[in-house]
């Protein structure tokens, strides 16, 4: 689950690390208070959505007037913002941060995220910070540093210090920065968070260390212990199926393509789609049901699919262990009826009676395909986007 900045900058606060003075606007009239809050003669306005990349699509502006900022801010609320992380929809911008400006004299980077593969967590920093970070990674890796954190032990002072040195900051900023550096470290783990990004923290004209943007994500398996932060979720920022898709208790992702996928198992699921990529295909979502998919479960399932206008086709690929396959095939049957789909559906059951499912789904009277195995359903689930693609 992501933060929006602001909600991201208030646990920084939480944590007495510093951040630029700011209020957010949900309206062109609330920014005249949230100026007056912040002081000063300019700001900056900060579209609020959950992407990267908003400084280049027009989502960051300086102003310097009362009037321009109003200005700004109306151009942008109730809009879409498209960033190359968002892209093609975008996202709604619902409110602006308001925030006062900085001398700058250095933009530097800093994250927390969990390395699978190490099984830690791992301190990451660079000398060159900023909107470019991703290409530094690609073009200069040696400019990134890194420093693994024990699990018991955490982020120590000597690890804080051997960054801040690489970093080339000098006198009272180490110290700063070995406070700032463990803090982080702090929230990341009471707080469960996925990823905590800090970019730029900036080094100001007189040495002070302020992160003048945040990003945070915190672990989903974890918010049932982290309830004020899941309060703090914006479906806006959401697919609305994902939304729907929630509250019905399925794993719901969106994708481009349009092979709708109705899956029992997270591998299951992979597997589906690799399989239908490879024929071909594009899946439209990652669906899965669970293990004890009801008729109910499976109806909803197809409506949330169905909300995708891009889907032409629906692939149901259900493994028979928990639930039985005549069960499984009960359901989808009445789901179809009770949907009423007009496009192709292909089933591929296996498990406990799946020869009695197949032959229920036969003898359906419905538009229903069924399928011999996992590659067969994919195969088919292609060739009948093509044929009505070709009929177009």
């Amino acid at each position: 689950m992501n933060l929006h900045e602001f909600q991201a900058k208030q646990l920084l606060q939480r944590y007495g690390l510093a951040i630029p003075k700011g209020q957010v606007a949900d309206s062109a009239d609330a920014v005249v208070a949230a100026t007056q809050h912040v002081g000063g003669n300019a700001w900056v306005v900060k579209a609020q959505i959950h992407a990267g990349g908003r400084g280049k699509a027009g989502g960051v502006k300086l102003v310097k007037s009362v009037a321009e900022a109003q200005a700004v801010t109306a151009s942008l609320l109730g809009k879409s913002l498209t960033t190359y992380q968002n892209a093609p929809d975008g996202q709604p911008v619902t409110q602006v941060l308001i925030e006062e400006t900085l001398p700058i004299a250095r933009e530097l980077y800093l994250s927390l995220l969990v390395d699978r593969s190490l099984e830690r967590v791992v301190f990451i920093a660079s000398a060159a910070g900023g909107i470019d970070i991703e290409e530094i990674a690609q073009t200069s890796p040696e400019k990134i540093l890194q420093e693994v954190c024990d699990p018991l032990n955490g982020l120590v002072d000597f690890q804080a210090r051997n960054i801040a040195f690489a970093l080339g900051l000098a006198g009272e900023q180490i110290g700063a920065f070995t406070k700032l550096a463990k803090g982080l470290y702090k929230l990341f783990k009471e707080n469960d968070l996925a990823l905590l990004e800090i970019n730029p923290l900036i080094v100001t004209t007189e040495g002070a260390l302020i992160s003048l943007d945040c990003k945070m994500s915190v672990d989903d398996n974890a918010l049932y212990r982290q309830k004020a932060l899941a309060e703090q979720r914006d479906w806006s920022q959401d697919d609305a199926k994902e939304a729907v898709a929630h509250s019905a208790g399925l794993n719901y992702i969106a994708l481009n393509g349009n092979i709708g996928c109705m899956v029992n198992g997270a591998g299951l699921a992979m597997a589906t789609m690799d399989l239908i990529k490879l024929h071909g295909g594009m899946p439209a979502n990652f669906l899965d049901v669970g293990g004890g998919a009801t008729a109910e479960t499976v109806a909803k399932a197809f409506k949330i699919i169905l909300a995708d206008d891009n889907v032409k086709a629906i692939l149901v690929n259900i493994f028979g262990g928990i639930m039985r396959c005549d069960i499984i095939a009960e359901g989808i049957i009445t789901a179809v009826k009770e949907v009423g789909i007009q496009i192709p559906v292909i089933v591929r059951l296996e498990g406990t009676n799946v020869e009695l499912g197949r032959k229920m789904l036969s003898e359906s009277g419905l538009s229903i395909i069924s399928a011999s195995g996992l590659t067969d359903a994919a195969k088919q689930a292609v060739n009948s986007v093509k044929s009505l693609a070709s009929k177009a």
